[in-house]
């Protein structure tokens, strides 16, 4: 195939760069969102046990917050890897979803290990922590591709079922299969290629940015070749759909559910404010009758007619 795998990849990763930059910046720009008041807040440390806060103090306004990134931390890396509210909340569904996106966090560390060791390799330097990640990636690489495979096939199921069949979208389907067939492709490339050595010299001739075709003929040449196309393609696909809550679960967490800053006079909380109460309404509904004209600010102080 010579350059082509290598272009196409390169081209993949920076349409997925652009498309998580763009994501990002796009919802770090929408308007504030309506407060929560949802406690317990990770972030306010020793009080988050018992659900308080920091409107508990007296005269807190005078004081100094205190936010906790452990705090944070306590509660957003379990929930990453774990999705600890999916398995309290809907068990079910949780049984296909976590070993779906384990699966999609395993592929992704082999991936990084993978570059790591080519930069190693190709560089000369450390060979025995080479010799390591050699070791790792067939078994990261191989649970990773099985356990996506697992998921997203159980969870196909679960929306093509009764509870889940009239909120699901052709797209919900289409991206599940998606998932199925590109990591099942890269089974096959695995099982041919056990020791990853040719998506090894694959991957250190691309960090190292040489096009040089890869030492190795025959079907697990082709195959692991075909695999990195059909990976990159989708990685470039994942920001640019539905997919992209990767992204979005920071703000919804951030900017939503733990946002408990104080609105002080004067403040920087105020002026946003102050800013969204006044722009029109065009709701047409009986209890609120935008036309166009009337304001948040008008809306929130006028006599409810009944």
């Amino acid at each position: 195939m010579g350059s082509f795998p290598y272009f196409v990849v390169y081209v993949c990763l920076a349409v997925f760069l652009v498309a998580v930059i763009v994501r990002f910046f796009k919802w770090s720009r929408m308007p504030m969102h309506m407060r929560w008041e949802l406690y317990p807040v990770a972030h306010e440390g020793k009080k988050a046990s018992y659900g308080g806060s920091y409107l508990e103090e007296s005269k807190w306004w005078q004081k100094k917050r205190e936010v906790s990134l452990f705090g944070e931390l306590k509660v957003m890396v379990p929930e990453i890897l774990f999705l600890v509210a999916l398995k309290e909340h809907n068990k079910k569904l949780w049984t296909w979803s976590f070993p779906f996106h384990f699966g999609l966090y395993l592929v992704g560390m082999t991936t990084v290990l993978l570059m790591i060791g080519g930069l190693l390799t190709a560089f000369e330097l450390l060979p025995p922590v080479t010799l390591v990640i050699g070791t790792i990636v067939p078994v990261t690489g191989g649970i990773g591709l099985v356990l996506g495979i697992f998921g997203a096939f159980g969870l196909f199921m679960r929306r093509r079922g009764r509870e889940l069949r009239d909120y699901t979208a052709p797209a919900d389907l289409l991206n599940l299969v998606l998932f199925v067939v590109v990591f099942g492709v890269s089974v096959v490339a695995l099982i041919l290629d056990p020791s990853f050595s040719v998506v090894s010299a694959f991957v250190a001739n691309l960090v190292t940015f040489s096009m040089a075709p890869v030492e190795a003929t025959g079907l697990a040449a082709t195959m692991t070749l075909v695999s990195a196309v059909m990976l990159a393609l989708l990685t470039a696909y994942i920001p640019l759909t539905h997919m992209s809550h990767f992204v979005g679960k920071y703000f919804a967490y951030h900017a939503i559910r733990w946002n408990d800053e104080p609105n002080l006079r004067g403040g920087d909380q105020e002026g946003k404010i102050n800013e969204l109460l006044n722009k029109p309404i065009t709701w047409s509904a009986p209890h609120i009758q935008g036309d166009g004209k009337k304001t948040w600010l008008d809306a929130a102080t006028e006599e409810v007619k009944k």
